[in-house]
């Protein structure tokens, strides 16, 4: 029909009036300012992304770190216990419980790690990637109440006792053999943290990283610190014959791993309450988000962590309909529209049903380039749902 080709969508008409020029130049600035924020998010991401490599792409995040520290620290302590049944000394015992206690407690965190790959299910629609974060939290709780209080009570008991330790060379030469082994595992540990996050300080990603590789971290440079305090207890109790000094590095054995138990217990607390998404970042898709012609304002933007970098994004937004109505327009030629619609009441009507079904469809385009916006610039960004106000 004649009729029916003339309500097809036409390139727009050169002559514009002066508010369409007015309205058109707002959202032209709107849509200049949405590529802008697009372009610094995408440049910051390269900048992060060209530092991470390909290895550590492949690998799920803390599996690397997790099964070197169970390799040593099964290794150091086999030696830690023969070293304490040959000279019987508290800060020797300590360190093997911890060695022992850090070997069981690094297991669960790989068992996390591979738990926590699983696909997702109609069950668990969003993965399995808190499992990397309960057993974190099991592997924290395992430091305090098996490391911490065994090594504690241990050294309170031989403080009391008086009884001297029986020490020798091979007593020193396996405390400096743990610190050898245990000096790389924190090595291999921090240099996973490190391509996560190049510029961060080594506190910002001890707060922002993997809680399992934070977790060795933390194990890690609390043994080494155990095995200095062990070195300097033993050898205080071998200079002085006085065995309180070997039973007091015990202690302190026992309260730094206490310490480092309770931080980790927060950090992986965080994950499993769903944290938000980094301050920084949340700014930087609210900017995004305001900046697109579509967007008046966000009401509402909430975000929760899924897995290491993996996060859902929930945001309710206020709708700018003259850049709906911008575009229906600039793509009809609108004065044949109404001169053939306003002579026949049908080609009215279908012309209302036309547009009423077009809007819904407008809409979803626009929410759909602006997730792709999004996820372009932040890939950690895995799940976005965007509600209308």
């Amino acid at each position: 029909m004649k009729e029916k080709e003339a309500v097809t969508p036409q390139p727009p008409l050169k002559t514009k009036s002066p508010v369409r020029k007015r309205r058109g130049s707002a959202l032209r600035k709107k849509r200049q300012a949405a590529a802008d924020v697009l372009a610094l998010s995408v440049e910051r991401d390269h900048r992060t992304t060209t530092h991470v490599s390909p290895a550590s792409s492949s690998t799920p995040k803390g599996l690397v770190p997790a099964l070197f520290a169970i390799s040593g620290n099964f290794l150091i302590t086999i030696f830690k216990f023969i070293g304490y049944f040959v000279s019987n000394s508290s800060s020797l015992f300590s360190e093997a419980v911890h060695s022992l206690a850090d070997t069981v407690n690094q297991a669960l965190l790989l068992l996390g790690v591979l738990l926590s790959q699983k696909k997702a299910t109609a069950e668990f629609a969003y993965g399995y990637g808190g499992e990397r974060f309960l057993w974190a939290l099991i592997s924290a709780c395992g430091i305090f109440f098996v490391g911490a209080s065994v090594t504690i009570s241990h050294g309170i008991t031989s403080f009391n006792s008086h009884e001297v330790p029986e020490l020798s060379v091979l007593t020193f030469a396996i405390l400096l053999f743990a610190l050898i082994i245990e000096s790389f595992t924190l090595t291999k540990a921090i240099d996973e943290l490190v391509p996560q996050h190049p510029g961060l300080s080594l506190r910002e990603m001890l707060r922002e990283g993997d809680p399992v590789t934070v977790a060795v971290v933390y194990e890690d440079g609390v043994a080494v610190l155990g095995v200095l305090i062990a070195l300097l207890g033993t050898g205080l109790t071998a200079w002085t014959k006085n065995p309180r000094f070997d039973a007091v590095g015990s202690i302190a054995i026992g309260v730094s791993l206490a310490v480092i138990a309770v931080m980790l217990i927060r950090k992986n607390r965080e994950y499993l309450l769903g944290k938000s998404i980094p301050a920084e970042k949340r700014e930087e898709i609210i900017a995004l988000l305001v900046a697109e012609p579509c967007i008046e304002k966000v009401i509402d933007f909430k975000s929760t962590v899924l897995d290491v970098g993996r996060y859902h994004l929930k945001c309710e937004v206020e709708w700018n309909g003259s850049a709906l109505l911008h575009e229906i327009m600039g793509e009809e030629d609108l004065p044949e529209i109404y001169r053939i619609v306003s002579a026949d009441y049908d080609e009215f009507k279908k012309y209302i049903a036309y547009t009423t079904n077009r809007v819904p469809r407008l809409i979803g385009r626009a929410i759909d380039n602006i997730e792709k916006k999004i996820t372009s610039a932040f890939p950690e960004v895995e799940h976005i749902d965007i509600e209308i106000n």
